[in-house]
């Protein structure tokens, strides 16, 4: 995926991928959550991707490669059509 992005141009956290899931819960369940999710054969590599906190209302924000941070813009279109 990735070199493919690199070669389109395109940046990886707007294409389309479906059959992933998101779940954002209470931080005292996010151990549990991820336990039952791993207990299914398609979900045996979730992870903990990050964490909301209180110094980024209404922001999400990333690490860059150089140990930065920066703001995830909302996509004002879709970058790719959607096929199905």
């Amino acid at each position: 995926m990735k070199g493919a992005c690199e070669i389109l141009g395109l940046d990886p956290l707007y294409v389309a991928n479906e059959g992933k899931l998101l779940a954002i819960v209470p931080a005292e369940s996010a151990a549990a959550t991820l336990a039952a999710i791993r207990t299914h054969p398609l979900g045996s590599k979730a992870a903990i991707i990050g964490e909301v906190v209180p110094e980024h209302p209404e922001f999400v924000t990333t690490k860059t490669r150089v140990g930065g941070t920066r703001v995830v813009d909302m996509l004002s279109g879709e970058q790719l059509p959607r096929i199905c």
